[in-house]
């Protein structure tokens, strides 16, 4: 699944800005080696080994399954030419207005927009995320068009957990009903589309905490998923702060 790209060659300079500049080394390890000594000041891909002890309840830390990130190219790009000449790369206009790239290393999928707007979806760290871009962008040059890094953000990071045991859901729902959604049971009669009655059957209770911004996907089976952090901490302050209430309402065996 790697990219085929023009034979033409990579270009070796590089400027000290980081929005002015894509890492644009001779080998992609070259470009992971420089994310890993931080000269990006993007963060590390562990925690700092002080979130174990803040964050950790029963041994239970949330793993990333999926970081978004957005980053502007800042140049117009004719996206028939990158469908061409990128493998790897598809481009269905009447369906969806971007090339959907993907590369294996980081495992990762990218969103090309003509505008040069990009979205960066699956690295599992912020490196990655990162490191996964900037492959991106120099694909894009190295296909002849005048692209920069500039404006790299992270939108949405989304970790989950399994806590060992089953909730009640019902009660949590009726004690943080400010907080919870939760409608499991709903019968066919009166559901307009099929797509009505499959949001209206999601089986899991869906908490949403204000601070940190956090929603969190509560299973009966004690599996949850957390969305909507911009940084991993708030991923585990959402955890911590939440174990405690599910504790609360523990379904006996």
């Amino acid at each position: 699944m790697s990219l085929a790209l023009p034979t033409a060659a990579a270009s070796s300079t590089t400027t000290t800005s980081d929005k002015n500049t894509v890492a644009t080394s001779s080998s992609d390890k070259d470009a992971k080696d420089e994310q890993q000594y931080g000269k990006t000041g993007a963060p590390p891909i562990r925690p700092p080994a002080s979130v174990p002890e803040i964050t950790a309840v029963q041994g239970l830390v949330p793993v990333l399954q999926n970081i978004v990130a957005t980053v502007n190219l800042e140049c117009r790009l004719d996206l028939k030419t990158i469908a061409l000449h990128a493998r790897n790369a598809e481009y269905n206009p009447k369906r969806f207005a971007a090339v959907v790239m993907r590369i294996r290393d980081p495992k990762t999928t990218a969103l090309i927009f003509a505008s040069g707007k990009m979205v960066v979806t699956g690295a599992k760290s912020e490196d990655d995320s990162r490191l996964a871009s900037r492959k991106y962008a120099r694909i894009i040059q190295k296909l002849g068009f005048d692209a920069k890094f500039a404006e790299f953000k992270i939108q949405n990071i989304v970790g989950s957990c399994d806590v060992k045991f089953p909730i009640r859901l019902e009660g949590l729902a009726f004690s943080h009903g400010a907080f919870s959604s939760y409608e499991p049971e709903v019968g066919l009669l009166g559901c307009a589309s099929r797509r009505q009655l499959t949001s209206q059957l999601f089986p899991g209770l869906i908490y949403r905490m204000i601070k940190p911004k956090v929603v969190l996907l509560i299973f009966v089976s004690g599996k949850i998923v957390l969305t909507g952090a911009k940084v991993r901490e708030e991923i585990y302050m959402a955890f911590n702060q939440i174990y405690s209430v599910l504790v609360e309402f523990r379904k006996e065996s």
